[in-house]
């Protein structure tokens, strides 16, 4: 008997192990299922709501969203009048996300309206109340700081992406060493450090980089650093070397970012086209057809025009010294006699003229007389002096200091 009612035994215990066992595993899920917070945003409980996500298409309007809600046209005007001053509707634009947050019960009213046109502002048009209210809100921002260096491995955009920088940094670098470094000329194991800030919404969500606080670049054997400083008698942001030398020079390095040099200036050269051989006034950089071609200094436009040989051209005088022009191009984008700043667009890479395809030749003229720009030493700007320089050098050390540490690693 003892043998028959052993395994019906053994049989019960196990299930009522099992019974306990699910027992407490439901407990447990149901301590998870309270103590985990609800999802919020703009400041709301999404699970109070019925929550819809869209963004916004062609031919939407304000009106046309809420009034698919189920409010009608006079309450819709009433809605736009009331909020107005606060939230323009005619500004919203194709593409941008929007949020409803409409009633739990079976008609789904209309009760918020969220309009996000970027990634840190929003409008909340509120229509809980009969007197509708309308804001502006900005999520949090926290700005990180990072240092990065090394060696470049390929070109400069490709390094930042494989450190998983934004793209944003490259064309500010660029910029800010315009007058001082030609990128297309860094090499492979050249080294580099960047010390640069980025924007992050609500502590999580990356926003694009902020600033760049300090820099400095390999470049023909020397490091050429960049700092940040206003000058108490500017008052405004330039960026200077480690001795306090001004980066922004009279000219810019080229007339085009990220080209290649395909023909220097020649005392005798084979024409590509004419196939003779005969003098290369000029340096050439190729480009992709359309690229914009920039001034390389302020001055006036001497002359535009179009030749058998140049094609379409501009040429800017300086002052009484010098002057440059710009040859083959597809679009003229400025006139005669107009006033250019450096590093304006006055046209776009082309192949008119005699041309082999798109680049733009870069001519230089000192006292009316052709020369290589590339061999010319060209005039610089002001350097810091006296106490400016003094607190300058103060500021920049640890970040000079920082930005050496890491490159030597």
């Amino acid at each position: 008997m003892l043998k028959r009612t052993l395994p019906f035994f053994i049989i019960v215990v196990v299930l009522l192990a099992f019974l306990s066992c699910s027992k407490n595993q439901e407990s447990i899920d149901e301590l998870e299922m309270k103590s985990t917070p609800k999802k919020s945003e703009f400041g709301f409980v999404y699970s109070d709501f019925n929550v819809v996500h869209d963004t916004i298409k062609s031919g939407d309007t304000f009106g046309s969203i809420i009034q698919k809600q189920n409010i009608g046209e006079k309450e819709v005007y009433d809605i736009i009048e009331k909020v107005k001053d606060t939230f323009d509707v005619r500004t919203i634009r194709f593409n941008k996300p929007y949020v409803l947050l409409r009633s739990k019960h079976k008609k789904n009213k209309l009760q918020v309206f969220i309009y996000q046109p970027d990634a840190v502002n929003y409008y909340v048009v509120d229509l809980r109340d009969t007197a509708v209210v309308a804001y502006k809100k900005t999520k949090p921002i926290k700005i990180k700081r990072r240092t990065i260096g090394g060696v470049l491995k390929s070109s400069l955009s490709e390094t930042l992406e494989s450190a998983k920088v934004e793209g944003s940094l490259a064309s500010k670098i660029t910029k800010i060493y315009a007058w001082s470094i030609d990128f297309f000329k860094l090499k492979k194991g050249d080294r580099f450090a960047l010390t640069f800030t980025e924007r992050y919404i609500n502590d999580s969500i990356y926003d694009g980089v902020d600033s760049l606080e300090a820099a400095f670049f390999e470049y023909k054997g020397k490091i050429v650093y960049a700092f940040p400083y206003a000058t108490s008698s500017s008052g405004k942001i330039e960026y200077y070397d480690d001795e306090g030398k001004t980066l922004k020079n009279f000219f810019l390095k080229t007339p085009i970012k990220f080209s290649r040099i395909t023909s220097r200036y020649s005392s005798n050269r084979l024409h590509p086209v004419q196939g003779i051989w005969k003098a290369h006034k000029g340096t050439d950089y190729a480009a992709p057809y359309g690229t914009p071609i920039t001034t390389t200094a302020a001055g006036i436009v001497e002359q535009t025009g179009f030749t058998a040989g140049n094609g379409n051209f501009v040429k800017v005088k300086h002052n009484g010294t010098y002057s440059t022009q710009y040859l083959h191009m597809s679009k003229i984008l400025v006139r005669r006699g107009q006033h250019v700043n450096q590093g304006q667009i006055i046209g776009r890479v082309g192949s008119t003229g005699l041309a082999t395809g798109p680049h733009v030749c870069y001519r230089f003229w000192k006292n009316g007389v052709q020369v290589d720009a590339l061999r010319l030493k060209l005039p610089t700007g002001e350097s810091m002096t006296g106490s400016s320089k003094q607190r300058f050098l103060q500021q920049i050390e640890p970040l000079k200091r920082e930005l050496d540490s890491v490159a030597n690693l």
